[in-house]
C-alpha cells in the first residue's frame, strides 16, 4: 500500500489563507498608531509565591509609552518598591519573592500604549492570587448502612481558586475502585447505588488536589460497616424500625430512585463554546442502568460523549442548538425513574466581523466595522484612544453609525485608535482598530529574484507582499516584458499573491509583480521552478517467512534530480529496533535471523524539500516447518452444495469440503437467506463438525430458503460458498402469538393494549393480522374482540377508572388462527388521588428529628397504582430570632403504604408546617390541612468572632460576636483561661460567666509579658455550644527585658554556664561507663511520666440521634500554640482549618505518584512553616517535590 502526504506546497497554501484574514500591517518605519501584540489573559490566576507579570506588548512609530491603571484609577508604579516595568515595554513585574505579598496585588489592571498617532488599551486583566485553604475539621460518625441500601460519603472540598480536583483513595494511597455500582459524582462525593459486605472499610479519603500551589489536601477518613440483615443485633433493629431510610422487613431487590439530581426536572445554564455535562446517579438494587435521550431530537454526533459508566453525558463545543430538554432514564428490572434537565445555552459575545486596521491617503474615505453576537445580543460601544467616542475630542471627518464608523474625507490629524466594545451579562471583547492617515507610493515587500519550487501538478503560491496608501492595485507578467495574466488558470488574491492552482512544467519561468497607486508605481520579480513528483517505483512486499529467516524489503524511487531526498524505515509506525539484525541498504531493508518479535508493518518513507511518499508492507513471522516448507491459510470454500429430502418442515443440505490449505477444518458454519421477508441477508442456521458434509435443517413455513457453507480451520473463516437453489416452505398457521402483551391506560377512560410484533417469517404465511380481546375482571363474563392490521398497539375507549381488565392477542393470517394466547391482567388508566391523609399528628423526638404519622387513604379513592406518601414540611420562622424569610418547602418521599416517617436536618427552636399527600402513577392527590410543630431548643453554634485587643501590662481587652445560630435563648457566655509558660506548658484555667447581653469585657490583673491561651462557647437552657479558641500576650516591661540582656552578658554568668556544661559531660561519660556494665534506666517509666498530653483516650458515641460534641476538636483547643506561631493582627479567630495534608505524612525520604494517583515511595521531607506576618493566610503549605502525578 502506498500514500502520499501533503505537499509543501499546499502547507505553503494553508499558511498564505492564513495570512489572507490577519489585519493590514504597516512597515515599521512609518508612522502608525500603537498596537498590542501581546497581553496577558483577561481571568489571570497567578501563584502567590511567585513574582506577578502582567505582560502588555506593543508596537508603533514612534515607539509607544506605556501607563497602566488599576481598578479603574492612575497605577503609579514609581511609587511602589515592589513593581517595575520592564525596559521598552509595558510589561509589569511585581516582586513577589523580595517580601511583596501576591494579595496586596489583586485587581483589575488595563495598559495603555500610546504615541502621538494615538493610543491602543488592553483587556482588562483580573489579577488573582491562586488559593488552596486547609479543610474544615468536622467529626464523621462512622456510616452503618445496611446491604442493599444507598449511601452517598460527602467529600465537600474546601473552596479554591481554580477549584480543585477531586479523588477518593486508601490508606495506602491506592485508587478506590470504582464501577456502576460505585462511582464518582461531579462535584466530588462518592455515590453507591447499593451497598455490599466488601464496602466495609475504614478509610474512605477524600482528597483535593489545587494545581497552581501543587498541593494536595486530604479529608479525615470515613469509616463504612455494611450490615446483612442476619447480623443485625435486637438493639441496631429497634433504633432503625422507625426511619424511612431502614424497613422493619429486609430490602431485597428495589427500583431504581434518583441520588442526584433530585426531583423530577432541574434547570441548567451553560455558556456557547463551553463543554456540557450533565449527570444523573441512582440507587437501586440491581444496580441500575442509565440512558440519556434528548427530548425532540437526537443528541449531536461526534461530540457527544459518556463518561463514568454513562452517568455523565458530556457534550464539546455546546452551541444554542443544543437547548432543549435531556433526558435521563435509569432502569433496572424492577421499573425505572427519569429526570428531565432543561439546557439554555447562552452566549458571551463573539466576533461576526472584528474591527481591522485602516490605511487611508488624505482625503480617502472608509469604514470601521464592529460586529458581534452573542445571547443575550451584546451592546456595542467605541472607544477613540482609550476615551468614550462621546467625550473624545471631535472630529468633522467621523460619523458612528452603531456598529460603524465612517469616515469621509480623512485628513493626517484623523489618525487615532479605535476601540470597539461588545458586552453582555457574560462577557465582553474589545478590540483595537487604528485609522492611519498616510501618503506613501506603493512598496513591495516580497525579496527580489525570490525563488519558489512547487511539485508538478500542485498548487503555486507566488507572493507579493505590498504597502501604499491609497491602497496599490496589483498586476501580474510572466516574463520581464510579457502580457499581463488573465483567465480561468490564475487565481489573484487581495494581499498581492499569484496561485496557479494545477502548476505544469510550462509554469517554470520568471513572475513579475507590478505595484501602482496615483504617488507612484513599483515592480518585483520572482522565479518559480516546477519539480516532478517523488514515486516509489517499487514497493515493499507482503511477506511471510521462517522463523531465523533472512528477510529483505525493497524500496526503490525516482525522484526529481535536483532533489536530495532522504528515505526511512519504521516499523509498526515507530523507529527501527536497535538491533544490528536490521540493515538499511540504499533501496532495501533486510533483516536477518527473523524472530517473532520482528512480526508487523514495515514502511518505508521518502522525503524531499518538497514532497513526501510512502509505502507499507506486512511481515508475518511463522514457526520453522519441516522440508519442504508448508504454506498455512484459510480453507477454501465448499462448493457442490446440492438440497435433498424436501419436506415442509425440514431439508438436507450437503456439500464437498474445499482444499484445507494444510490446517484441518474444525468446523462448517451453515447460513440462509429469505428471499421473500429479507432478501440479501444472510443469518445464521447451525454449526457441524469439519468431518461432517450433511446436515439435517429445520424449516419454518412460508419462507424463501437459500443456503450457503463457511469452512473454519485454526487460521481463520473461509470465503462463503455460492448459494445453494431456493426453497419455498408452504403457509401454515402462525405457531406463536405475540410476546410481551401488556394493558396500560394512558387517559383515566381508557386502556391501551401493546404487543410485540412477529417477525416476518414468524407469521408462517400471507395477511398476517391480530386478534384482540379484553373484558373487564371479575365483571364481564364475556369477551369483546376486535381483529386489526399488523399492528403493535390498539386503544380501548370508554373505560372506568383504573379497573383491572383480562387481556390477550391472537396471531392469524390467512391460513388461520395461532394457538388459544395466554391471558394477562391489565389496568385502565389511573386519575389523580381524591381524598388527603387524615389525622396527621407530628412526634418531636429532638430538636433536629421529628415522627410524621398519619392514616391510610382508603384505596378506591387512590384511583391507581399506590406509589406512596409525600410529605412536605417548611420552617416558618426561628423562634429565637422572630423574623421570617424565604419559605423553601422539603419533601420526603415515603415508598409503599407506610403511615409514618420521620423527618430529619430541623432546626432547633424553630416553627414549621406540614402536610401529607398520596401519590399514585399520575400524580399527587390533595394536601392535608397544614400542621404546626415547634422544635424544642438546641445547644448554639461557636461565637461569631473572638478579638483580643489593646493589650497592657497586666489587662486585654476582648471582644465577640454572638453565634449565628442560637438555636434557642441564650443565657449566658462561658470564658475560661491558662497562661502558657516557655515550655508551652499549661497554668490553672480560670472559668467567668459573662451575661448574654455583654459583648466586651477587659481582663485585669494579668502577668506581664505572659501568653494565655482563651476558650468561649455561648450557652442555651440546654448546653454549652462549640467553642472557639484564641491566644495572646500581655505587654513585656521594658526595664525587666534590659536587666535581662545585662545578665547574660556578664563574664561570671558565661563562666558559670560552663561549669554546668562540663559536669554534664562528666555525667553522661558515667552514665555511658554504667550502660556498658550492664546498667538499667527507668526509661518506660520516665516515659509514662512525660506522656505526650495531646494523646487522649476517644470516647466512643452512644450512637443515638442526639447532639454531640467533636472530641477532636476539643483536644485541639487545649493545646498550646505551636512555636513560630503567631495570632493574627486584627486578633479575629477564623474557624479551624485542617492542617493534615500529605506533605505532613513524611520525614526526609523521596517520594512522588504515578500518573494514576497511586503511590510509591513516601512523601519527600516538609520545610518547616515559616512564621506570617500581619495577617495569616489560610493558605495550605506547598508541598516539596512534585506532587503534579496526583491526578
Amino acid at each position: 500500500m502506498m500514500k502520499n502526504s501533503i505537499s509543501a506546497s499546499k502547507a505553503s497554501l494553508v499558511f498564505f489563507l492564513y495570512q489572507m484574514i490577519s489585519a493590514l500591517d504597516v512597515p515599521l518605519d512609518l508612522s502608525q498608531p500603537p498596537t498590542i501584540t501581546q497581553q496577558s489573559p483577561k481571568d489571570y490566576i497567578v501563584d502567590p509565591r511567585e513574582n506577578i507579570v502582567i505582560q502588555c506588548e506593543a508596537k508603533g512609530k514612534p515607539p509607544p509609552s506605556f501607563s497602566w491603571t488599576r481598578n479603574g484609577t492612575h497605577f503609579d508604579i514609581d511609587k511602589d518598591e515592589q513593581v517595575t516595568m520592564k525596559p521598552n515595554s509595558g510589561t509589569l513585574v511585581i516582586n513577589i519573592m523580595n517580601g511583596g505579598k501576591a494579595e496586596a496585588y489583586e485587581g483589575v489592571y488595563q495598559c495603555t500604549a500610546r504615541n502621538e498617532r494615538g493610543a491602543a488599551i488592553s483587556n482588562n486583566i483580573v489579577i488573582r492570587p491562586s488559593r488552596s485553604p486547609l479543610w474544615t475539621k468536622e467529626k464523621l460518625e462512622p456510616n452503618q448502612v445496611r446491604e442493599g441500601d444507598s449511601l452517598v460519603l460527602h467529600c465537600r472540598p474546601p473552596v479554591g481558586l481554580p477549584p480543585p480536583i477531586i479523588f477518593w483513595m486508601d490508606n495506602a494511597f491506592q485508587r478506590l475502585p470504582q464501577s456502576e455500582r460505585v462511582s464518582q459524582g461531579l462535584n466530588g462525593d462518592l455515590y453507591f447505588s447499593n451497598v455490599q459486605p466488601e464496602d466495609t472499610r475504614e478509610d474512605y479519603i477524600c482528597y483535593a488536589r489545587f494545581n497552581h500551589t501543587q498541593t494536595i489536601q486530604q479529608k479525615q477518613p470515613i469509616s463504612v460497616k455494611v450490615f446483612s440483615m442476619d447480623s443485625l443485633n435486637d438493639t441496631i433493629a429497634a433504633n432503625l424500625s422507625d426511619t424511612d431510610i431502614y424497613g422493619a422487613k429486609p430490602v431485597t431487590e428495589r427500583p431504581p430512585i434518583l441520588l442526584t439530581p433530585t426531583g423530577t426536572t432541574s434547570n441548567k445554564v451553560e455558556l456557547r463554546g463551553n463543554v456540557l455535562l450533565l449527570e444523573c446517579i441512582a440507587a437501586g438494587l440491581p444496580t441500575p442502568v442509565i440512558r440519556w435521550i434528548k427530548e425532540g431530537g437526537e443528541l449531536p454526533a461526534n461530540r457527544t460523549f459518556f463518561e463514568n459508566f454513562k452517568k455523565t453525558l458530556k457534550i464539546i463545543d455546546v452551541s444554542e442548538a443544543d437547548s432543549g430538554n435531556y433526558k435521563c432514564i435509569a432502569r433496572n428490572i424492577l421499573g425505572s425513574t427519569h429526570h428531565v434537565i432543561s439546557v439554555t445555552v447562552k452566549a458571551a459575545p463573539y466576533w461576526i466581523t472584528a474591527p481591522r486596521n485602516l490605511v487611508l491617503s488624505p482625503g480617502e474615505d472608509g469604514t470601521l466595522i464592529c460586529r458581534a453576537n452573542g445571547n443575550p445580543k451584546p451592546s456595542i460601544s467605541w472607544l477613540a484612544n482609550g476615551v468614550p467616542i462621546a467625550i473624545a475630542p471631535e472630529d468633522p471627518s467621523r460619523k458612528v453609525d452603531g456598529d460603524t464608523i465612517i469616515f469621509s474625507a480623512v485628513q493626517e490629524r484623523s489618525s487615532a485608535v479605535y476601540q470597539c466594545n461588545a458586552s453582555n451579562e457574560y462577557g465582553y471583547l474589545l478590540a483595537n482598530a487604528f485609522v492611519n492617515v498616510l501618503a506613501e507610493p506603493p512598496r513591495i515587500l516580497t525579496p527580489a529574484n525570490k525563488l519558489y519550487q512547487v511539485i508538478l501538478d500542485s498548487p503555486a503560491l507566488i507572493d507579493c507582499a505590498y504597502f501604499g496608501s491609497p491602497k496599490p492595485e496589483i498586476e501580474w507578467f510572466k516574463g520581464v516584458k510579457g502580457s499581463i495574466l488573465r483567465g480561468n488558470e490564475y487565481v489573484f488574491h487581495d494581499n498581492g499573491t499569484l496561485e496557479i492552482p494545477v502548476a505544469q512544467k510550462d509554469s517554470t519561468g520568471t513572475y513579475t509583480c507590478v505595484a501602482r497607486n496615483e504617488l507612484g508605481k513599483i515592480q518585483n520579480e520572482v522565479q518559480l521552478e516546477v519539480k516532478d513528483p517523488t514515486m516509489i517505483i517499487k514497493q515493499p512486499e507482503y511477506k511471510v517467512i521462517q522463523r531465523y529467516g533472512h528477510v529483505s524489503f525493497e524500496c526503490i524511487i525516482k525522484h526529481d534530480s535536483t532533489l536530495i531526498p532522504t528515505v526511512i524505515w519504521l516499523k509498526d509506525n515507530d523507529e527501527l529496533p536497535d538491533d544490528e539484525r536490521f540493515l538499511v541498504g540504499k533501496d532495501n531493508l533486510t533483516i536477518m535471523n527473523v524472530t517473532d518479535k520482528d512480526d508487523g508493518t514495515y514502511t518505508c518513507i521518502v522525503n524531499t524539500t518538497l514532497d513526501s511518499v510512502s509505502a507499507s508492507a506486512v511481515l508475518t513471522v511463522v514457526a520453522a516447518p519441516p522440508t519442504p516448507a508448508i504454506i498455512y491459510a484459510r480453507p477454501n470454500p465448499p462448493f457442490d452444495l446440492e438440497l435433498t429430502g424436501q419436506l415442509e418442515r425440514s431439508i438436507e443440505l450437503s456439500w464437498i469440503p474445499g482444499d484445507e490449505n494444510n490446517s484441518p477444518i474444525t468446523s462448517f458454519v451453515i447460513e440462509y437467506e429469505d428471499g421473500l421477508h429479507e432478501p440479501g441477508v444472510w443469518h445464521y442456521q447451525t454449526e457441524v463438525p469439519g468431518s461432517q458434509t450433511t446436515v439435517q435443517l429445520k424449516l419454518s413455513p412460508y419462507v424463501n430458503y437459500s443456503f450457503r457453507v463457511i469452512a473454519v480451520n485454526e487460521i481463520g473463516r473461509s470465503q462463503p460458498s455460492e448459494p445453494s437453489e431456493q426453497y419455498l416452505t408452504k403457509s401454515a398457521n402462525p405457531d406463536e402469538n405475540p410476546s410481551n402483551v401488556q394493558g396500560i391506560g394512558s387517559e383515566p377512560d381508557n386502556l391501551v393494549i401493546t404487543w410485540e410484533s412477529l417477525k416476518g417469517f414468524q407469521s408462517n404465511g400471507p395477511g398476517l393480522q391480530y386478534k384482540v380481546s379484553w373484558r373487564q375482571k371479575d365483571v364481564d363474563d364475556e369477551w369483546t374482540s376486535v381483529v386489526v392490521a399488523n399492528v403493535s398497539k390498539y386503544i380501548v375507549s370508554g373505560t372506568p377508572t383504573f379497573v383491572p381488565y383480562e387481556i390477550k392477542v391472537q396471531a392469524l393470517n390467512d391460513l388461520g388462527y395461532a394457538p388459544e394466547p395466554s391471558e394477562v391482567i391489565g389496568h385502565s388508566g389511573e386519575d389523580l388521588p381524591m381524598v388527603a391523609p387524615g389525622n396527621v399528628q407530628v412526634h418531636v423526638i429532638n430538636s433536629t428529628l421529628a415522627k410524621v404519622h398519619w392514616d391510610p387513604v382508603p384505596l378506591k379513592s387512590v384511583r391507581g397504582h399506590l406509589q406512596g406518601y409525600k410529605v412536605y414540611y417548611w420552617k416558618v420562622q426561628s423562634l429565637s430570632r422572630r423574623s421570617k424569610r424565604h419559605i423553601e418547602k422539603k419533601i420526603l418521599t415515603f415508598r409503599g403504604n407506610k403511615t409514618f416517617g420521620m423527618l430529619p436536618g430541623l432546626e432547633p427552636y424553630s416553627s414549621y408546617k406540614l402536610n401529607v399527600r398520596v401519590v399514585n402513577g399520575k400524580g399527587e392527590g390533595p394536601a392535608s390541612p397544614d400542621r404546626v410543630f415547634k422544635t424544642p431548643e438546641g445547644v448554639p453554634s461557636s461565637p461569631s468572632f473572638l478579638k483580643i485587643t489593646n493589650p497592657t501590662l497586666d489587662s486585654l481587652t476582648l471582644e465577640w460576636g454572638s453565634p449565628t445560630h442560637p438555636n434557642g435563648v441564650l443565657i449566658s457566655y462561658i470564658l475560661k483561661f491558662q497562661p502558657i509558660n516557655n515550655t508551652h506548658e499549661l497554668g490553672p484555667l480560670v472559668e467567668i460567666r459573662i451575661p448574654a447581653n455583654e459583648s466586651s469585657l477587659i481582663l485585669k490583673n494579668l502577668n506581664y509579658s505572659t501568653r494565655y491561651k482563651f476558650y468561649f462557647n455561648a450557652q442555651t437552657s440546654v448546653g454549652s455550644g462549640s467553642q472557639i479558641t484564641e491566644e495572646a500576650v500581655t505587654i513585656m516591661d521594658e526595664a525587666m527585658a534590659s536587666r535581662q540582656v545585662d545578665i547574660a552578658t556578664q563574664g561570671w554568668f558565661i563562666g558559670l554556664m560552663c561549669a554546668v556544661a562540663l559536669l554534664i559531660l562528666i555525667l553522661l561519660i558515667v552514665c555511658f561507663i554504667r550502660r556498658n556494665k550492664g546498667g538499667k534506666y527507668p526509661v518506660k517509666e520516665k516515659e509514662d511520666a512525660h506522656a505526650d498530653p495531646e494523646i487522649q483516650p476517644m470516647k466512643e458515641d452512644d450512637g443515638t440521634f442526639g447532639e454531640y460534641r467533636s472530641l477532636e476538636s476539643d483536644a485541639e483547643d487545649h493545646k498550646p500554640l505551636k512555636k513560630g506561631s503567631r495570632t493574627p493582627s486584627d486578633r479575629t479567630v477564623k474557624k479551624e482549618d485542617s492542617d493534615d495534608s500529605l506533605v505532613d505524612y513524611g520525614e526526609g525520604v523521596n517520594g512522588q505518584f504515578n500518573e494514576d494517583g497511586s503511590f510509591i515511595g513516601q512523601y519527600s521531607g516538609k520545610k518547616e512553616k515559616e512564621p506570617a506576618e500581619g495577617n495569616e493566610s489560610s493558605e495550605a503549605p506547598s508541598p516539596v517535590n512534585a506532587m503534579n502525578s496526583f491526578v
